[in-house]
């Protein structure tokens, strides 16, 4: 379970059930209590040995095997808080993470997981993820998860061992999948896509349900067949970071100038910005927005339907329709 000694391992299982209870007060997983077990049971801190906060002068390294005992204590404090955890910088810019743990708890319930399915995870990050995964079904080989960066599996896979996890970890492009491991009932991503990729489809079984970030929301689709899928938005919002890969450019950012402040501070319009940025301008959407009764999120859906997929308001073929790439 890790290398820590007696009193952190102790200060760890006290911070970890804490947390528990405050996601359970939160009713994060009410519709599927057996995740509750799974975050009890599971410990974080092995995950990330190491984090970054931000500071004053900028990220600061929190480090568990510090020599002295009052920043090992912060460290292991900071891995149960239920916040997002910077794992991984290059050049300042952060490149991977622990997202924070009652979003998890929300994402894992929504995924709507069932005993024997297969799943795939797209976004090793820290392993933790796929270690609770691992713990809820409880057979590791169920489990795939990938990510683009060697070092980030390798560091995932041996997280992964130290919990006594052994699910498989793949390196490459996740908006690939992972065929080899195919067919999939269910396919989580924690990290953002500027689409459903259409690979993922075809290495699902009918009926299979996929979970990812798009947009700054959750999409939840139902696979008909390899070349099908449709859902709606959860009304949670959610900021990953994005998925590498490639022929994948780095998003352009939106000029938000005359538009009023109420609508630039409004979550449910910069989502709105956010999954229509490819077709319509900040003006029009705001239009809409505004015509529409603010909508939230959930009015919005996502179909995937053989080489075309577009995003959509209330109904797949109603009035208002956006492509995605």
């Amino acid at each position: 379970m890790g290398a820590y000694d007696t009193e952190t391992d102790a200060l760890a299982a006290a911070a970890r059930a804490a947390l528990v209870r405050e996601i359970d007060a939160e009713g994060a997983w009410a519709q599927d209590p057996v995740w509750r077990e799974a975050f009890a049971a599971v410990p974080r801190h092995v995950f990330v040995p190491y984090y970054y906060v931000c500071g004053p002068r900028g990220y600061e390294r929190r480090w568990g095997e510090s020599p002295d005992p009052g920043a090992r204590e912060r460290w292991v404090r900071g891995a149960y808080a239920d916040v997002p955890l910077a794992t991984r910088l290059r050049d300042g810019e952060l490149v991977s993470s622990s997202s924070q743990p009652s979003l998890m708890a929300r994402m894992l319930v929504a995924l709507e997981v069932e005993d024997g399915d297969r799943i795939l995870e797209v976004g090793a990050g820290t392993g933790y993820n796929a270690a609770l995964l691992a713990f809820r079904l409880g057979d590791d080989d169920l489990v795939t998860t990938i990510d683009l960066e060697p070092e980030i599996t390798e560091s995932a896979r041996r997280h992964l061992e130290a919990a006594g996890f052994h699910p498989a970890v793949a390196t490459g492009d996740g908006a690939r999948g992972v065929p080899e491991r195919a067919p999939f009932d269910r396919i989580v991503a924690t990290c953002e896509l500027p689409t459903v990729p259409r690979a993922w489809l075809a290495q699902c079984r009918p009926g299979a349900r996929i979970l990812t970030p798009l947009a700054t929301g959750l999409l939840a689709l139902t696979v008909r067949d390899a070349a099908h899928g449709e859902g709606r938005f959860l009304p949670t919002a959610a900021y990953f970071v994005p998925l590498r890969g490639e022929g994948r450019p780095e998003p352009e950012g939106v000029s938000l100038a005359g538009l009023p402040g109420r609508a630039r501070d409004q979550e449910t319009f910069r989502f709105l910005l956010a999954l229509t940025r490819a077709t319509l301008d900040p003006l029009e959407a705001y239009a809409l927005w505004e015509r529409e009764g603010m909508p939230e999120r959930e009015r919005y859906g996502v179909t995937v339907g053989g080489e075309h997929a577009w995003a959509w308001l209330d109904e797949p073929e109603g009035p208002y329709a956006w492509p995605l790439p």
